[in-house]
């Protein structure tokens, strides 16, 4: 597949947690397979997991803790549904923004929604919604996952979301997926014609096309290395 490249670089991109959380209060989190903090504490329950993300933050002076593109995860093992040892499903493809649940999530450009799902299987993104945005004539979308059930409510396909405005929330255990309070947010070009779900994990074979169709979503969140 040849690059894509998003038209993104003079767009001014409205903070996706609003001004309540500037940049300077982000701190990175690795929470890859090379951190011993992750491998040597308890992911299993969610309770526990949460407590090594708090810790983390706590640990880096952060509000917000944030990472994870390409990302090799070996806690995926929780849930059924990230695949057997064979062709286990460990690569993130999106980034998240660990957060406190109901924080406030706004559109950071405008467009529309393609498409909304509970994706309520354990483990899975929970509320999810998908937004199409078009620039330039370059069509690609935003997928927000782990949101609120609220976050669904009196939305529909093709509703109009306007830049900077609040369109959702973080959603908070088990409504969520049953994961600490966060934001999985991702970037999609070919959404393979799938409805308010695509897969935010890889298995490491799969890695090349995943990584052209989903690109880095550091793109909506960080307009000086844009």
């Amino acid at each position: 597949m040849a690059a894509r490249v998003l038209p993104l670089a003079t767009l001014d991109i409205f903070p996706i947690l609003g001004a309540a959380f500037p940049l300077h209060s982000w701190k990175h989190l690795d929470l890859s397979v090379n951190n011993p903090t992750i491998a040597n504490r308890s992911i299993h329950d969610t309770a526990g997991f949460e407590q090594v993300i708090l810790d983390m933050k706590k640990e880096s002076h952060a509000l917000v803790g944030w990472g994870g593109y390409l990302e090799h995860r070996g806690w995926y093992q929780r849930a059924e549904h990230f695949g057997n040892a064979d062709e286990a499903r460990t690569i993130h493809l999106g980034i998240d923004l660990w957060v406190a649940g109901n924080t406030p999530l706004y559109a950071p450009l405008d467009g529309k929604i393609h498409s909304i799902k509970d994706n309520a299987l354990y483990g899975d993104y929970g509320p999810t919604i998908i937004l199409e945005h078009n620039i330039d004539g370059s069509t690609f979308h935003s997928l927000y996952g782990h949101l609120t059930k609220e976050s669904l409510d009196n939305k529909q396909p093709g509703d109009i979301i306007t830049r900077g405005s609040q369109f959702a929330a973080i959603g908070t255990p088990p409504t969520n997926g049953d994961w600490p309070p966060h934001l999985h947010l991702q970037i999609i070009h070919d959404m393979e014609g799938m409805q308010g779900d695509y897969p935010g994990v890889c298995s490491k074979s799969k890695l090349s096309w995943y990584k052209e169709n989903c690109p880095d979503p550091s793109l909506l969140l960080f307009p000086s290395e844009r």
